[in-house]
């Protein structure tokens, strides 16, 4: 019957005789998705088929027709004529064996799948492909990092206002503010080694959840795959996607990072701030309002960090009551890894081309320093005269509400005002009004002063290289 095509052609039918609802046929195929699998599946399959041709499962003829069938298959996917059939390839192992039994036969084709689950084969290909995706993403981190540290050093003169709670608070350099996530970034840099460290394992050989029958050489599997060792437990081999999660969950700590930078270069970007001004391939204009210039990258930077956020969220709600070994929930798993690893991988390529083209504006800068900036260079004046931290603190509070009451600038309340608030001010006490003097002043390291600075830009090229 018509109707039995579904179940009797798929790699599960043959316990099945009626048919499937065509709306579950669409429900539970993920060819369409998971097609992007389809290098990994093949090479997983090779592999697999030369180790069953050692341990003399299948003869050396036949694994020789199996791996040259399944080249020609991985060929018609890199040219893009692989026909996917409807309602038959319910996803990309399907697939491949289907295409393999046209190209060299059902027989040897049906030898391909001995001792072998697809529980071991979507595990084995997502580890495969994500390793690769991620390493891409190191590279991508990287070359931002070397445009965070080139501008830094190329910049380090520029002095601005640092700010907390989005008030004035300190001068800094702008290359310190630059480094201030850069050093985010490097972290972010260091934890995705380890996560790739955990990716690079191989389920291949678990079967569907108590292991291979056949003895099966799993080492020279992974090798051949270039993994970096093997999942230690069938059952939590076909099982574990934490792999997945954790790539998640580092890919949304990093998108909080991104989004954060953005929104500080957004605000730099305004008319009020004027700071930066973002070069015309990264921003947009408005449909109404000709003098617009929209930060669009940067919104949809700080947009796309909630996409990442639910990626994570989502999925560990998938997996949090699920029971051992593998349950079709974890289908749930392939989606969201491939959004996500694609929304990070472009919003880095992204913040680097904002970076490496972003235009600065140091006068405007310069303009923003506000004396008050300098009240606690004016507390540490007096601490080096021995005066207890906690009464100069006081008393550059007082200094600061004379600024205020007289409305003159603080720089400017002359000597007299300054020594009527404490006798120990001296004449030199003019020399604390200087900006540049101040962001010298911190010079232990970590700190802002150009020796600080160009200390973390050497701490960061090491970093990035390690």
């Amino acid at each position: 019957m018509a109707d039995d095509k579904p179940t009797g052609n798929m790699l599960w039918g043959g316990r099945f005789t009626g048919g499937l609802d065509p709306l579950m046929v669409q429900y539970n195929e993920s060819i369409y998705f998971d097609k992007v699998l389809y290098k990994q599946d093949i090479l997983g399959s090779i592999a697999f088929a030369r180790a069953n041709a050692k341990s003399g499962i299948i003869s050396q003829h036949e694994f020789t027709k199996l791996e040259e069938g399944l080249l020609l298959v991985k060929q018609e996917w890199e040219a893009g004529v692989f026909k996917i059939v409807p309602g038959v390839d319910e996803d990309i192992h399907t697939a491949n064996e289907r295409r393999l039994g046209e190209m060299i036969g059902k027989d040897i084709a049906g030898k391909l799948h001995t001792g072998r689950s697809r529980n071991e084969q979507i595990a084995t290909d997502m580890r495969m492909w994500l390793r690769d995706e991620l390493r891409t993403i190191q590279q991508h981190l990287r070359d931002f990092l070397g445009v965070i540290a080139a501008r830094a050093e190329k910049e380090i003169d520029v002095v601005m206002p640092g700010y907390t709670h989005l008030q004035r608070a300190q001068p800094i350099r702008w290359s310190h503010w630059m480094l201030s996530y850069g050093f985010a970034f490097a972290s972010d840099l260091d934890r995705l080694g380890e996560v790739i460290r955990r990716v690079n394992r191989s389920a291949l050989g678990c079967g569907a959840l108590a292991g291979n029958p056949f003895g099966i050489d799993r080492e020279m599997m992974s090798e051949e795959l270039g993994f970096e060792g093997l999942l230690w437990n069938s059952m939590g081999g076909v099982a574990d996607r934490d792999f997945v999660a954790e790539t998640l969950q580092w890919g949304s700590m990093l998108m909080q990072h991104i989004s954060r930078w953005a929104e500080d270069l957004i605000i730099y970007s305004t008319a009020e701030f004027g700071f930066v001004r973002l070069a015309d391939a990264y921003s947009t204009g408005s449909s109404l309002m000709p003098q617009k210039k929209n930060p669009d990258s940067l919104e949809l930077l700080r947009g796309k960090s909630g996409r990442a956020f639910g990626h994570v969220a989502g999925f560990m709600m998938t997996q949090k009551g699920l029971p051992s070994t593998y349950n079709k929930d974890l289908q749930e798993s392939v989606e969201p890894m491939l959004d996500h690893v694609k929304t990070v991988s472009d919003s880095i390529q992204i913040a680097n081309g904002v970076l490496a083209t972003l235009a600065i504006q140091p006068a405007k800068m310069e303009a923003s320093l506000d004396p008050f900036m300098l009240a606690t260079d004016l507390a540490d004046y007096l601490v080096r005269k021995g005066v207890p931290f906690r009464e100069t603190h006081h008393i550059s509070g007082r200094c600061v509400a004379l600024s205020e009451q007289t409305g003159t600038p603080m720089n400017e309340l002359t000597y007299e005002q300054l020594k009527g608030v404490d006798a120990r001010f001296d004449k030199d006490i003019s020399d604390v009004f200087n900006y540049e003097k101040s962001v010298e002043m911190r010079s232990a390291k970590g700190g802002t002063s150009k020796s600080s600075v160009l200390e973390q830009i050497k701490v960061l090229r090491a970093m990035i290289s390690a």
